[in-house]
C-alpha cells in the first residue's frame, strides 16, 4: 500500500510539474520575436526536470546550491500550483472582452510574476523575522504564590537554511527577554545532526542563560541516521536537558515530563511517566505533537507545551491542522490543564511562511494561592 500511494504520489507531481512547465514554456514563446531552436527547448526542459528534483538531490547529496535552489523550489511550486489556474480563468474571461489576445497574456503573466515573487518575499519576512507571543497563567497550586518567567521554542529545523544566523538571532532575542527557564518541545534538527555541528549551532546554542536551565523532548524530525543516544548526547552538549520519556524536579514545587514524539513506537504512556510523579505540584510536560490533551488533563497536567504544526506555515495550511489538532497554535484551556502550541521557530520544507509567522512565545507563569487573612 506504501508503495502504491509513493507511486501515485509521483505521477501527481510530475503532471503538477508539467502543467507548470507547459505554461510558462507558451508564455515564454509569446514573448520570443523568433521561434525558440530545438536546443533551447531541451535545455529548458532539463533545467526544469534538474529542479525539480532538486530538493530531493540536495537531500542525498548534501549540497548546499541544490538544497537552497529545492527549497525555494518548492515554495515557487506550492504557489503555482494555486496561482497558475487563477490566471488561466483570468485570460479566458478577458479573452471575451475585446482587449488584443496577445496583450492579455502578456499582461497575465507580468501579473502572476509580480504576485508570485511578493508573496515569496513576504513569506520570507516572516520565515525570518520573529514574533513575540506573549501568555499569562495561574496554576493553583501551593500555598506561597510564585512567578516564573517561561520562555517556550519550538521547531526550530536547525540545517543548511535555518543556520547559525537565524540560531543566533533566536539565542539573542531569547536572553532579550531574561528567562527564568527555557522550554523547547522538539524538531530541534532538521533530520540530521551534522548540519547542526558543521556549523556550530551547538555552540551558539550553550549562550541561551536561564537560571533553572533549558529542557528539550525530541520530535518527528530530531533523528539522523545513528542511535538516537548521539542526538540526545549533541544536543546536551549544546546546554540542554534533553527528557527522553523521563521526569524531572525543576525545584521543589515544579516537575516536568518530557516525552518521546508520538512518532516512536516504544513511547511511554503519559500514565506510566505519572507514576511516582506528585500531581499536587505543578506539572509541566513537553510533548512535541499536540495529542491526548484530554488524557493530560484527566491526569492532573497543568501546563502542556507543545510545538509540531507549524499553524499549517503555509496558507490554507492552517485549516488542516486546525482540523488535525485540538489546539494547532496558541492557547487552550481544558478545566485545570492549559495547552500551548508554538507555530515554530523555523519552517519544515520551503523557508516560506504564509499565514503563519516565526514566533518566540513568553509565559508568565504564576503558581499558588495567596493565603487571605482573617480579620479577629
Amino acid at each position: 500500500m506504501p508503495f502504491v500511494i509513493g507511486i501515485v504520489f509521483i505521477l501527481l507531481y510530475a503532471i503538477l510539474v508539467y502543467y507548470i512547465g507547459w505554461t510558462g514554456w507558451g508564455w515564454m514563446k509569446n514573448r520570443m520575436s523568433t521561434e525558440p531552436s530545438k536546443k533551447f527547448k531541451f535545455l529548458y526542459i532539463l533545467t526544469l526536470a534538474i529542479v525539480a528534483t532538486s530538493f530531493i538531490l540536495g537531500k542525498l547529496t548534501e549540497n548546499v546550491i541544490l538544497h537552497l535552489i529545492g527549497a525555494y523550489w518548492m515554495a515557487l511550486f506550492y504557489l503555482l500550483v494555486i496561482l497558475l489556474p487563477l490566471a488561466h480563468v483570468s485570460v479566458w474571461l478577458l479573452r471575451l472582452t475585446r482587449l488584443p489576445h496577445h496583450h492579455i497574456e502578456k499582461g497575465t503573466s507580468s501579473v502572476l510574476l509580480l504576485v508570485l515573487f511578493s508573496l515569496v518575499a513576504y513569506g520570507s519576512y516572516n520565515t525570518y523575522s520573529p514574533t513575540l507571543q506573549t501568555y499569562d497563567i495561574h496554576i493553583d497550586k501551593g500555598n506561597r504564590p510564585q512567578q516564573l518567567k517561561v520562555v517556550l521554542v519550538s521547531d526550530m529545523h536547525f540545517g543548511l537554511l535555518s543556520g547559525i544566523d537565524h540560531a543566533q538571532r533566536m539565542v539573542n532575542e531569547i536572553n532579550m527577554l531574561q528567562p527564568d527557564i527555557v522550554m523547547i518541545p522538539g524538531d530541534i534538527i532538521d533530520d540530521d545532526i551534522r548540519p547542526y555541528l558543521r556549523q556550530g549551532i551547538d555552540k551558539i546554542m550553550t549562550q541561551i542563560q536561564a537560571p533553572y536551565g533549558v529542557y528539550a523532548s525530541l520530535g518527528n524530525h530530531d533523528k539522523h541516521n545513528g542511535p538516537m543516544a548521539e542526538v540526545i548526547q549533541t544536543l546536551e552538549k549544546s546546554g540542554m536537558h534533553v527528557l527522553y520519556d523521563e521526569t524531572l524536579a525543576v525545584n521543589e514545587n515544579i516537575q516536568l515530563i518530557g516525552r518521546k514524539d508520538r512518532s516512536e513506537r516504544n513511547r511511554a504512556t503519559l500514565a506510566s511517566l505519572l507514576e511516582g510523579v506528585d500531581t499536587e505540584k505543578t506539572t509541566i510536560l513537553l510533548d512535541h505533537q499536540p495529542y491526548e490533551l484530554d488524557v493530560a488533563q484527566k491526569l492532573g497536567i497543568d501546563l502542556v507545551l507543545s510545538g509540531h504544526t507549524h499553524h499549517g506555515q503555509v496558507y490554507p495550511g492552517n485549516f488542516i491542522t486546525e482540523r488535525l489538532f485540538e489546539n494547532d497554535w496558541g492557547y487552550l484551556q481544558k478545566e485545570q490543564l492549559h495547552s500551548i502550541v508554538s507555530c515554530g521557530f523555523g519552517f519544515w520544507g520551503p523557508p516560506l511562511r504564509l499565514g503563519s509567522r516565526s514566533e518566540i512565545v513568553q509565559i508568565h507563569l504564576t503558581m499558588g494561592t495567596p493565603k487571605t487573612s482573617s480579620l479577629p
